[in-house]
């Protein structure tokens, strides 16, 4: 695969890309450094063989526990990875074991984007839990000097892999960290946030990821990618132009533009009904590809925990951010090496504890950094509930934004036109592709200024005075919005900001600065429910909820709380044709239309948002 890309990957300072742990064996035996490598194909139990490469420490002084990782990035280099990302559990001496998973790179079988969990009724189905505990049967019987117990970890699809291998796990599997792992595609991980499709992601990773057994990138013939997904027009034109029907994950788009069995089959929320080993959630605040995963699956495995065997770790990072120093993300300096800090002072220790009986486990049950401040918080849950009121957060009149609600029964209403042939980019242009090889805004556009969409007529801004004191948040924001469309359909997208004081002695090139602390799109037609969709009534108020996701980040004394809605962003989100379309994917030219949007600020119809406020 091309050195600095992988799906949910961030472009490291490293050099190297993180699907975290991902490692390519180069031959079938030899020797880099302390470790010793070997290759095997490894049987399955329906006879397919996955390649595997296996790196021990050439002297160990006892015998060791073993790290799993399996990927479907391919295994290459993991000499490399051993000074970097690993370099914290290498120093404390493992078995490292890599595996490309089946139908990738050079193991046998067919490959499935996010295989669905198995019917457990069906004693010859496989899924990806089975070959991680055929795996692992296989490690602790054929791997010397190993001490029976294996621990499992990896960023985005190789944490979902982890997440897969914990449901049915083998009885030597005794730690788990799955790491920015999706835990559903059509909810809120990287093919679609609350039903409205990621289209540039979701249509460069699958061509990335299916064309061959080896990633290959999609070739545009334009490096502005915003005018490239213009030109293309319906996402009918897709395989009518350029895949061809082709490409298996693109046809599943197509062929499930709702959230029905197919994707609720692959979503992981089901299928976690028991904490089975102690496990290491880790999720950074600004991940550009998968934050709703790791924090759902937390929430999902903490409704079980019994013994407290669940944690969270949530740090100031894009996708896997944490593998680098994490002191910094785009323009936003946190004060600390907080990549480090976590590699050093938790996962390590972690591992250490629970696979080798080393040290004390010292973890909080949720550790969180805590931007603004720039500080570590630990927490007895998360959402936290100790000193934490909801205060809601009301829109008014000439672009307020204030905890005091309107007092007036006027129909007052802020408005603008949505308009599909001049969509809002959702950072701004030129937009390289997602995995452009000299650097790509992508990695850092969660942190990026947002004075490029302020004031634009299309797009909608309230704010606070400068605030007094320090306004600190701490758990999950919601936004209820209460608006009405010309359209029968109509997305509405929602941004928290930090405004920065104009001086700022600090650091006088952030004066001003718009950093965008939550966000979040709702396809309108997904208002009440996923599964069935309906037309937006028009010219009609209606109430929308949108969760805009948890965060941990304190309004400094002197800042702005700022508050943008508008109704396109793309292409990381496609254009929606604002006339409701039984499948979106079939939509055409003709369907694209125009919208008046209103967001109301009434006492009737109140929209806000509500903060998780923590007292002093």
């Amino acid at each position: 695969m091309p050195p600095l890309f992988s799906h949910f990957c961030p472009l490291l300072t490293l050099g190297v890309c993180l699907s975290v742990f991902s490692v390519r064996a180069q031959s079938t035996s030899d020797s880099r450094g302390p470790f010793e490598k070997t290759e095997k194909m490894i049987p399955m139990r329906d006879g397919v063989k996955l390649h595997t490469a296996i790196y021990a420490p050439k002297s160990p002084r006892e015998r060791l526990p073993i790290l799993f990782v399996r990927t479907p990035y391919g295994v290459d280099g993991a000499d490399r990875r051993f000074d970097g990302p690993l370099k914290e559990l290498a120093d404390e001496g493992y078995v490292f074991v890599f595996q490309d998973i089946r139908g990738r790179y050079r193991s046998e079988g067919q490959f499935v984007m996010q295989r669905s969990v198995r019917d457990p009724k069906d004693q010859r189905a496989i899924d990806e839990s089975t070959d991680a505990y055929d795996t692992v049967d296989w490690l602790v019987k054929n791997v010397p000097n190993n001490n029976g117990r294996v621990g499992m970890l990896g960023v985005s699809y190789d944490g979902w892999t982890t997440v897969m291998a914990m449901l049915d796990p083998h009885p030597a599997l005794k730690a788990v960290s799955p790491q920015a792992s999706p835990a559903d595609m059509f909810l809120g991980d990287d093919f679609h946030h609350n039903g409205a499709f990621r289209l540039s992601y979701g249509f460069e990773y699958a061509t990335m990821m299916e064309t061959s057994k080896e990633n290959e990138q999609f070739t545009f013939d334009a490096y502005d990618t915003y005018e490239w997904y213009l030109r293309l027009g319906s996402l009918a034109n897709v395989n009518e132009k350029y895949l061809h029907h082709k490409i298996p994950t693109w046809n599943d788009y197509v062929a499930h533009p709702n959230y029905d069995a197919f994707w609720q089959r692959q979503a992981a929320a089901p299928s976690l009904t028991r904490v089975t080993m102690p496990t290491l959630n880790v999720a950074g605040w600004w991940d550009q590809e998968d934050f709703y995963g790791p924090m759902k699956i937390y929430e999902e495995l903490e409704k079980h925990d019994t013994k407290r065997q669940n944690y969270l770790v949530v740090g100031p990072w894009n996708h896997g951010g944490w593998a680098g120093e994490g002191n910094k993300l785009g323009n936003i300096d946190f004060g600390s090496s907080t990549g480090k800090y976590f590699r050093e002072k938790i996962q390590a220790p972690w591992f250490a504890y629970f696979l080798k009986d080393k040290g004390k486990l010292a973890l909080p049950e949720a550790l969180t950094f805590r931007s603004g401040t720039n500080r570590w918080e630990s927490h007895e849950a998360w959402p936290p509930r100790r000193n934490v009121t909801n205060r809601n957060l009301y829109f008014h009149a000439n672009g307020r934004l204030s905890f005091e609600p309107p007092a007036s029964d006027e129909a007052a209403f802020d408005g603008y036109v949505s308009d599909p042939a001049h969509p809002v980019p959702y950072r701004p242009r030129p937009i390289e592709p997602t995995y452009f090889p000299n650097g790509s805004g992508w990695y850092t556009w969660l942190v990026g200024d947002q004075r490029f969409a302020h004031q634009r007529p299309d797009v909608l801004s309230w704010e606070t005075e400068p605030l007094a004191e320090d306004l600190t948040v701490s758990g999950n924001i919601l936004t209820h919005l209460f608006a009405a469309t010309s359209g029968t359909d109509s997305d509405w997208i929602v941004k928290l900001i930090d405004v920065y004081p104009e001086t700022y002695s600090e650091a006088p090139k952030m004066g001003g600065y718009q950093l965008m602390v939550s966000n979040e799109v709702l396809r309108g037609r997904f208002r009440n429910s996923f599964s069935t969709p309906e037309p937006i009534p028009a010219n009609q108020v209606q109430a929308y909820t949108l969760d805009i996701h948890g965060q941990d980040h304190t309004f400094l004394k002197g800042h702005k709380v700022m508050v943008q809605v508008q109704s396109t962003w793309f292409p990381v989100i496609d254009r929606n044709p604002q006339r409701y379309v039984d499948n979106i994917f079939a939509a055409r030219e003709t369907d694209f239309q125009p919208a008046t949007q209103r967001v109301f600020r009434s006492r009737t119809h109140a929209s806000h948002v509500t903060l998780p406020v923590v007292s002093k």
